[in-house]
């Protein structure tokens, strides 16, 4: 537990951790920025509460649920950013954060539309500067006579998959995907035909 560690600035929560607990850091009030990793799947009560200088919050896809007042009267926080799906949450979560916006990644599911809210902060969509594959997706993986998975990024930008196997390590541009609404689904039927075989993005 860290809470009144009142010289604590920056938070980075490692993958190892799973559960970060009711009040662990409440009333840090010189904590400025947190990452939460990618192995959280809960963020407790309290959690971050009454943490006056938090101005931004990043979320591992992990995290499924946030308690009851998390980010309570975090007077300064401007930006959360998930990089999941919605988790539960209820209206308390951000109790007295009038200036929070809560971003999300296009493909991502349960925010609702941009503008909506989130524990009573309005949404917005988050537009990272590179492609990304959304590798939580239900969608992702192996499925019926294909691989496939989701790519987020920006609105009606062109990306390229690239894909390379063990026997022959140089990348091979195999779809050119137009992002509409900041997302789209790439299928490789032929990936039983490799032992192994990898697959990168990039803009041309």
């Amino acid at each position: 537990m860290f809470g009144a560690c009142t010289s604590l600035a920056s938070v980075t929560i490692p993958n190892s951790v799973t559960s970060i607990w009711d009040g662990a850091f409440a009333d840090c009030y010189s904590l400025t920025n947190v990452t939460i990793g990618a192995s959280v799947t809960s963020v407790g009560n309290w959690a971050f509460a009454d943490c006056y200088n938090l101005t931004n919050v990043k979320i591992g896809a992990s995290v499924t649920s946030i308690g009851t007042n998390a980010f309570f009267y975090c007077p300064s926080l401007a930006a959360v950013f998930f990089r999941g799906n919605a988790p539960s949450a209820d209206s308390t979560v951000f109790s007295g954060d009038s200036n929070a916006t809560v971003y999300y990644l296009p493909g991502t599911t349960g925010w609702g539309t941009p503008g909506s809210t989130f524990g009573g902060c309005p949404t917005a969509l988050w537009w990272l500067p590179y492609p990304m594959i959304l590798n939580f997706e239900l969608n992702f993986g192996v499925q019926t006579n294909r691989f496939g998975f989701t790519i987020s990024w920006a609105t009606n930008i062109p990306v390229v998959v690239e894909a390379c196997s063990m026997t022959n390590p140089t990348w091979a541009p195999l779809q050119t995907n137009t992002l509409t609404g900041g997302t789209c689904y790439f299928s490789d039927p032929q990936w039983t035909n490799y032992p192994v075989r990898c697959y990168c993005l990039r803009s041309p």
